[in-house]
């Protein structure tokens, strides 16, 4: 079955707007690397994928700071798929 239009038009404009949303955090650094990783990684993103890295994007810039910086561990109801890759991206960013 070939998938509906309306579905890949409705997932392109999410990842979009994900995308608008990692560029213009407020907070340089995390626009810089949320924006890298996003241009990286979004467009691949299954839709639980993208329902993770929104929730992600719903944390604040110093927890998500915190976290990639290895100051303070990702917490247990916050590690998911999508945060590993955010740190694996740490490494080579």
């Amino acid at each position: 079955m070939a998938p509906n239009i309306n579905d890949e038009t409705e997932l392109e404009t999410r990842r979009k707007r994900l995308l608008y949303r990692s560029i213009y955090r407020g907070n340089k650094e995390n626009d810089i690397l949320l924006g890298q990783f996003a241009r990286a990684h979004i467009a691949a993103f299954t839709p639980a994928e993208l329902d993770q890295y929104e929730r992600l994007l719903e944390t604040g810039d110093n927890e998500i700071f915190d976290w990639v910086t290895g100051q303070v561990a990702v917490p247990p109801e916050k590690d998911t798929a999508v945060v590993r890759k955010l740190l694996a991206f740490r490494v080579r960013f």
